[in-house]
């Protein structure tokens, strides 16, 4: 429940709060001006502008098309200018510090190994490269002041045929900065149960995964990546909804698939922006979320692909806030969810919560409660 005792926080505030990332896709967080630098070493010329700010811009209005299909298509861009170990590597360093800049302390950042071999790297080299890079990149954060930890998820593509080859990797990779498995791509038409072979190699050897499902696709999705899969969370999941249904006054029935999901504490991959932008829901004001947090879902939020949204962690919860009034409560309870939802054993993940994300409110809540004591004392000077 929110906080009685305080207030919406401030955009400083909602920046400075430590935060956990579980979906975001590393094709999709790109600096523009590195894309345009990796198209002109690489000599890629398709580019739709070439000058940062209009090349952000243009990403941006091209994924506000309200199609998931759309907007993966955007993705043609910077996976074109991924295709080599320095490029791959920079991107990945680039990508933890800006999220540890954000306030980000704990990432788990997704990509797909084979749509990065044009220009003949290996698998492997593929993912040598973005581990090298995020550690790369959590080294620079921590010199610049920030603190984060990145793990990668491996993402094969649902409209391809390599999920167990891609499973494998990750499974080989696991315990040097590979964290889990995923698959990725537009939902209908490919339900997750074409790749069965990679969730039943996975589960054999005591390995997570998450599926994307209930994006753009409904509870079937949902269902299939659950029973049939076995998923540990679902990537978005915002479907969900369609099994919930809210009478005139008020009172909530949960269908069962949706009891099932909330009584699991299976968690909840929500990207509100990016929801949006491919017609999951139609604002922020009726995102899913705002239910879904009433009713005590695991619900966590997410970019997605801060790139083509023009986001990020902080600017996800300052419109979440204006649009549920959300405290630093309310952010507590998201990344506590999130930090719980992570692929990192037990024991690692009881440490953030305790040691870096708990702590790090507690200061935020009490700048708050100092700043509300001085408000009512220069109040109380000037009605004397």
């Amino acid at each position: 429940m929110t906080s009685q005792t305080a207030s919406v926080p401030s955009a400083d505030q909602i920046r400075r709060a430590p935060k956990v990332l579980l979906h975001d896709h590393l094709d999709g967080g790109l600096r523009p001006g590195t894309i345009i630098e990796l198209a002109r070493e690489q000599g890629y010329r398709q580019l739709p502008e070439t000058e940062p700010d209009k090349l952000g811009i243009w990403f941006r209005e091209a994924a506000d098309s309200g199609s998931l299909e759309r907007y993966l298509e955007t993705f043609a861009h910077t996976c074109a200018v991924m295709q080599t170990r320095d490029a791959l590597f920079r991107v990945a360093a680039e990508c933890a510090v800006d999220l540890a800049e954000d306030g980000v302390v704990y990432a788990e950042v997704r990509y797909a190994p084979e749509q990065h071999l044009e220009a003949g790297l290996t698998l492997e080299e593929v993912v040598e490269a973005v581990n090298e890079g995020f550690r790369e990149g959590e080294r620079q954060a921590r010199a610049n002041g920030h603190r984060i930890r990145v793990g990668a998820l491996l993402t094969a593509m649902r409209h391809a045929a390599r999920a167990l080859e891609i499973a494998e990797l990750a499974n080989r990779y696991r315990d040097t900065g590979v964290v889990g498995f995923d698959i990725a791509g537009a939902e209908a038409g490919y339900p997750p149960t074409r790749h069965l072979d990679a969730f039943e190699y996975l589960k054999r050897e005591n390995n997570h995964f998450t599926i994307h499902a209930g994006e753009a696709f409904g509870l079937p999705s949902i269902w299939q990546a659950l029973q049939w899969c076995g998923a540990d969370r679902l990537g978005h999941g915002v479907r969900i909804i369609d099994d919930i249904e809210v009478a005139d006054d008020g009172s909530v029935t949960l269908g069962r698939l949706a009891a099932y999901v909330r009584d699991k504490r299976i968690p909840l991959e929500m990207c509100p922006s990016s929801n949006l932008q491919t017609g999951a829901a139609a604002s922020f004001a009726e995102h899913p979320i705002g239910l879904l947090r009433k009713l005590h879902f695991r619900a966590t939020v997410n970019t997605d692909n801060r790139l083509m949204s023009g986001t990020s962690m902080s600017r996800e919860f300052e419109l979440l806030t204006e649009a549920f009034d959300y405290t630093l409560d309310d952010m507590q309870w998201f990344t506590v969810n999130a930090m719980k939802s992570a692929f990192i054993p037990f024991d690692e993940r009881l440490a953030m919560i305790n040691e870096v994300i708990k702590p790090g409110y507690a200061e935020l809540k009490s700048e708050w409660l100092f700043q509300q004591t001085a408000t009512t004392s220069d109040s109380s000077r000037t009605a004397g």
